[in-house]
């Protein structure tokens, strides 16, 4: 079993920064890979960025591309998401995930954790 507990969301005007958080308990992770999703009203939960735990490869939706930056912390069992030039559609809830597998995928049902999620606003 695994917890997964988020922080950091907030309201930010275009053009600035947020960093999210989210802190893992419960079991080791060595072959877990962790994500962010974002769920904006009225649309589908989509992936937003993925890192795989031992290794640290990372993906990304081309919308975030250059603008933000996943990384996890190993020693804090933590994982981040960095969002630089925010924009106001990248306004939505917030979800960090993990799955049993080394492979970041973008289907929601391949994941088997999930944290309750952060609001994010971008105002413009």
């Amino acid at each position: 079993q695994v917890q997964l507990a988020e922080s950091g969301g907030g309201l930010v005007q275009a053009g600035g920064s947020l960093r999210l958080s989210c802190a893992a308990s419960g079991r080791t992770f060595s072959r877990l890979t962790m994500s962010w999703f974002r769920q904006a009203p009225g649309k589908e939960r989509e992936l937003v960025a993925g890192i795989t735990w031992s290794v640290g490869s990372t993906t990304y939706a081309d919308s975030v591309k250059g603008r933000f930056t996943i990384s996890r912390d190993r020693v804090k069992n933590t994982v981040y998401l960095q969002m630089n030039i925010l924009k106001p559609e990248d306004t939505a809830v917030y979800y960090c995930a993990a799955r049993q597998g080394l492979v970041v995928t973008s289907s929601t049902g391949l994941y088997d954790y999930w944290g309750q999620g952060t609001q994010v606003t971008v105002s413009s």
